[in-house]
């Protein structure tokens, strides 16, 4: 339907709607950040949020901000509030720590097209991403990928192991210096989390993705940008090849069509 539009008085007839920017308000963009630091898993299931008085700190902004950003979390189930002396802002149970595995399979298999495209996008970007980390990384950078190795090597669950699995991924892309890369990532990681969850829990498995993530930190940390990209492709290839077979599995034994 046509839309009038006015311009210096006139009024101009077009067939282009557009849709009104919306802008977040600061709880809102508060809210945001702290339910994507939940999905990608770097704030893990029944761990406490830093207190009220620490989050208007990081953030910039005043108590009655981080209050109303925690009441939209609390009301969409992403964390729950504690009262006493243990009490405070906890993330709740849920996802894939409170689905059942019948649940969890369910909603990958729903979602078996989404998640070829972006195994394929995964394997497009990462290379790329860790060409240029190698090309931009800095200390600080070398000593969080570091960080996140020795995290793997010191887990003693699944979803601590995979914490620190994604916190190296992150820390790869910001060594880039590139925001839009980060976020990329981030992206891939958040929707990749119940894919990667039907991966096997095993000391084979765990020390095979620890140490290409050792041998692509050396290339980073040596500045080898060919490297760091080959590598990088073979890790994708490796965990997109297990993923495959365990999807492969599900089908034939509950024959998905």
């Amino acid at each position: 339907m046509p839309v009038a539009v006015k311009t210096n008085g006139s009024e101009i007839t077009t067939g282009v709607r557009f849709e009104r920017i919306q802008q977040l308000r600061a709880h809102e963009y508060v809210a945001e950040q702290i339910r994507r630091h939940i999905s990608l898993r770097l704030i893990k299931p029944g761990e406490s949020l830093p207190a009220e008085r620490e989050l208007a700190v990081m953030f910039g902004v005043g108590r009655p901000t981080i209050q109303n950003a925690l009441r939209m979390l609390e009301a969409g189930g992403l964390v729950e509030a504690r009262r006493g002396r243990s009490g405070g802002t906890f993330v709740t149970q849920r996802d894939n720590d409170s689905l059942a595995a019948d649940e969890l399979i369910l909603r990958v298999m729903r979602h078996r097209k989404e998640l070829e495209d972006l195994l394929q996008y995964r394997g497009l970007i990462e290379p790329a991403v860790a060409r240029v980390a190698a090309a931009a990384r800095r200390n600080p950078d070398l000593a969080a990928m570091r960080k996140a190795i020795q995290g793997m090597a010191a887990a003693t669950t699944e979803p601590e192991y995979m914490r620190h699995d994604t916190d190296f991924h992150i820390a790869l892309a910001r060594a880039t210096g590139n925001a839009v890369l980060v976020h990329a990532i981030e992206e891939i990681r958040m929707k990749l989390n119940d894919a990667m969850t039907l991966l096997p829990e095993s000391d084979t498995w765990h020390r095979r993705i620890s140490r290409e993530h050792e041998e692509l930190f050396k290339a980073i940390e040596a500045g080898d940008g060919e490297r760091a990209e080959r590598l990088t492709e073979q890790h994708v290839a490796n965990s997109e090849q297990s993923l495959r077979a365990v999807l492969a599995a599900i089908r034939r034994r509950r024959a998905w069509r």
